[in-house]
């Protein structure tokens, strides 16, 4: 395994070439260029607190000629100067066995994907089924929908191929540290993802290519033994004795395993109902709720960049807000979307969510985020496993309702959300929701305690950012998705249900939060199982 000496608070102005980089560290390191075999940029971040000088930093790795370096020296020591070794992520190939029955994945989501990926590396063939149609046939759904077609429950903004972040931002970074997402972003960046993502801070490949890149992971899984089935919901488990013993997908065919890997996203409301009634142990969990709020691009720019905003090199600004108080709860931005649209997110007929999105070029001209506020388990109203889903269905229900109950999203402009009258037409700032947002008082469909927040904090962020309050903001209802409102328990060791052979795993199963995360957790649970046919 290759070691690299890793370099960090590198800094260069945005009037500087990135090529000088290798002059930097020659000078830190006080070593020729004959000294330095080669090297790589590991992280790559954007300091701008200072708007008069903003800078980028990076953190690099580099192979040298010889070990021999003094890490105590004050350069060194500056730079945080560190010896660290390659990481190599590997998978153990399985011995052939006709008697072993092909492990099922359940999902085509970040979790279902790289656990299918990392089953079919290690030989064992697994079966993937997605409940509805391939990212191709789900474009076309959604756009439908997006220009006032029918809600297809099976294929949404929610379900299909590539889960739910297939329409988003296709945000990476995470808050896990995990040596796996190091694989997850070189097999994303084999798929078609910039290569950037590798060390960006805040990495995103946008909607865009992620359709891209899920076609080319799905037909790398494919060639590596595995077999992918769309239109394959599964409708029923068989279960003796709490072990698994098989599955019915489409209530009317039987795939016997005694493998099966649940990834099912946040979104999968009946299959939560129907794995309820087979008795898997599932726990509440808090989640978030709220609104999304839509902002001149250029302003948050301005806001973040200050008069260097203009600089392609900076591209579209984002930001992250939280507050704090003791006499509400908390208000935090989320899913930040520079230069995005909000989307329509709803799943089920008669009720209404949105989520945001961004192309990769983050170039729309509005920016929008989640603001959310917590929600716990005793604003359910029932100690029953699946009350956080009908919390849920109740509020999407008052949305829909209140937005025509054809999926016009209520909304409401940020002073008269303050002042407490409804809106009654929009500002300046054109929405990017579609099919279109109806002009109302949005408190109608939120609970008491999430206008209270938004009340009292919405003038702390624009102390923050200047004119996030501004009275052309376009708050529009209602985020309900942030993460699953359950947990499906599992043991810590073996990674299983209280059924013998189910593996919860994923954003769904109450496992991860975002892309990486899910990617990740669903590696791990495919390690367990390639361990397991390595005894």
């Amino acid at each position: 395994m290759q070691t690299f000496l890793r370099l960090e608070e590198i800094k260069l102005t945005l009037s500087d070439d990135e090529k000088i980089l290798g002059s930097k560290i020659q000078k830190i390191l006080q070593l020729s260029d004959k000294d330095i075999v080669s090297y790589k940029i590991v992280k790559k971040s954007i300091d701008s607190r200072e708007k008069s000088n903003i800078l980028f930093i990076y953190s690099v790795d580099i192979d040298l000629q010889k070990k021999d370096i003094n890490l105590m020296k004050p350069n060194m020591v500056k730079h945080r100067a560190k010896w660290v070794e390659e990481y190599i992520y590997t998978i153990d190939q399985v011995p052939a066995n006709t008697n072993r029955k092909r492990p099922v994945v359940v999902g085509t989501g970040p979790a279902g994907l790289f656990a299918g990926l990392a089953l079919a590396r290690a030989g064992l063939n697994p079966i993937i089924i997605e409940r509805w149609k391939a990212v191709e046939g789900r474009l076309v759904d959604v756009g439908l929908f997006m220009k006032g077609g029918p809600l297809d429950e099976n294929s949404n903004i929610q379900f299909g191929e590539g889960g739910a972040g297939t329409f988003s931002d296709g945000k990476l970074y995470t808050m896990i540290n995990d040596p796996r997402s190091k694989y997850v972003f070189e097999e994303l960046v084999e798929a078609g993802a910039p290569e950037e993502i590798l060390y960006t801070a805040k990495a995103h490949v946008g909607t865009d290519k992620l359709r891209i890149l899920v076609r080319n992971l799905r037909n790398k899984i494919i060639s590596l033994g595995a077999e992918i089935r769309f239109s394959t919901c599964m409708t029923d488990m068989i279960i003796e004795n709490d072990v698994l013993k098989g599955i019915i997908v489409n209530s009317n065919e039987t795939i016997e395993t005694d493998t099966l890997i649940l990834a099912v996203g946040h979104s999968a409301r009946d299959t939560y109902e129907m794995i309820y009634a087979k008795w898997l142990h599932m726990a509440q969990k808090p989640f978030s709720m709220g609104v999304r709020i839509e902002h001149d691009a250029n302003m948050i720019n301005r806001s973040q960049f200050g008069d260097a905003c203009v600089s392609p090199k900076l591209g579209t600004a984002s930001y992250k807000l939280v507050t704090h108080g003791s006499d509400t709860r908390t208000l935090y931005s989320f899913c930040m979307c520079p230069g995005g649209h909000v989307v329509a997110a709803s799943s089920e007929q008669g009720r209404l969510c949105v989520n945001g999105m961004s192309e990769y070029r983050q170039n729309s001209g509005i920016s929008n985020s989640a603001l959310m506020v917590p929600v716990n388990p005793e604003d359910f109203g029932s100690d029953h496993p699946l009350a956080g889903v009908e919390f849920q269905r109740k509020w999407e229900a008052k949305a829909f309702e209140l937005g025509w109950s054809d999926y016009h999203a209520p909304a409401q402009l940020v002073w008269d959300f303050l002042a407490g009258k409804p809106s009654t037409k929009t500002g300046p700032l054109k929405t990017t929701y579609l099919p279109g947002v109806k002009m109302t008082d949005i408190s109608e469909c939120l609970p008491d305690f999430i206008t209270a927040a938004l009340k009292k904090w919405l003038l702390d962020l624009d102390r923050k950012i200047k004119w996030f309050a501004s009275p052309d903001a376009l708050l529009i209802a209602l985020e309900a998705r942030s993460s699953a409102v359950v947990r499906i328990t599992r043991d810590k060791e073996t990674l299983e249900s209280n059924i013998v052979g189910i593996y919860p795993s994923g954003e769904g199963a109450g496992y991860a939060g975002g892309i990486t995360s899910s990617a990740i957790d669903g590696l791990i649970v495919a390690e367990k199982i390639i361990e397991n046919n390595l005894l």
